[in-house]
């Protein structure tokens, strides 16, 4: 969430990705549907095979096999935190159809297997994709998150406009160092958020969403995200910066009304830059990873 660069996120309700496991008297993990024509069947380069294989070995279930079919309700290579989502998903229902032998603790550590090999080792995604609600990540080893209260007027506005910058990509610009001046300012923003959430007073957002760190070096890979950000912070928006990685944009807003007018203002400023975008409007979702059904196959959904 802005200045919390791998260390503040949030679920959001909405689109999320759906993992449907299924049980095999064959060993090991195979995909059936990897979702998307772009990603792999291979399991051992795909976010959920990596995550389920992961989770058969924790659990020391070495003679069972899953098969997976995953659905991307979140776009690819679009900064919403989709290879988390599967990952996620892809573990917790793994896990409900062994028993549930691991805990949510390890269930975050097999999916960080996973985005470690893909994205990077951060959980600022993966944390609220399981746990739900808006997490501060203290630390990942030993593993300490803070939830964080959210005031039910709070809206996230996210914005995508039509292309992909893989994380890896957005992660390569990032500084390996910043100067002093940087990381206080940083921090400083990190605390005036998580205190205008535990107020409950989402004026105090007003500047505060402000990232000096990742937007200033991921914004020149991602056109019309400047113009997108100012017709959004003129429209009313608390504050507003790059979702993840990008190239999805978010917006915090108080009230559905002022979180509509935010998105179309964003909407149109991509398109003034000739770039088709979509958006939606969500909430907080405090709940995370969830089981839809269970029968003799099992899915779990995780939001974006």
């Amino acid at each position: 969430m802005g200045p919390g660069l791998d260390i503040l996120g949030c679920a959001v309700t909405g689109p999320g990705d759906a993992v449907t496991v299924t049980l095999t008297d064959r060993g090991g993990v195979r995909i059936d549907d990897p979702g998307h024509p772009d990603l792999p069947y291979d399991a051992h380069r795909h976010a959920s095979g990596i995550a389920a294989t992961e989770v058969l070995r924790r659990a020391g279930a070495t003679s069972a096999g899953v098969e997976l079919a995953i659905e991307k309700g979140l776009p690819l290579a679009g900064g919403q935190g989709g290879s988390a989502a599967s990952a996620v998903a892809a573990a917790f229902a793994t896990n409900t159809l062994l028993g549930e032998p691991l805990g949510k603790e390890e269930l975050l550590y097999a999916a960080l297997v996973a985005e470690e090999q893909l994205a990077g080792r951060h959980i600022d995604n993966l944390a609220p994709a399981l746990f739900g609600g808006i997490l501060l990540v203290r630390s990942i080893d030993p593993l300490d998150v803070v939830r964080i209260p959210a005031p039910d007027t709070l809206r996230i506005v996210i914005v995508h406009p039509h292309m992909q910058l893989r994380t890896a990509d957005a992660r390569a610009v990032l500084p390996t160092m910043v100067d002093r001046e940087t990381a206080m300012s940083q921090a400083a923003s990190v605390g005036a958020m998580i205190a205008a959430f535990y107020a409950g007073d989402l004026s105090r957002l007003r500047g505060a969403v402000d990232d000096r760190i990742a937007e200033p070096v991921r914004s020149a890979l991602l056109p019309g995200f400047l113009g997108a950000k100012r017709a959004a912070l003129d429209a009313g928006a608390l504050g507003c910066s790059i979702s993840g990685g990008g190239p999805s944009a978010f917006a915090l807003a108080g009230g559905e009304q002022s979180a509509r007018a935010v998105m179309q203002a964003m909407i149109a400023a991509y398109a003034s830059s000739g770039i088709a975008a979509s958006g939606r409007v969500g909430r907080i979702d405090e709940q995370g990873a969830r089981i839809e059904d269970v029968a003799q196959a099992g899915g779990a959904r995780v939001p974006g």
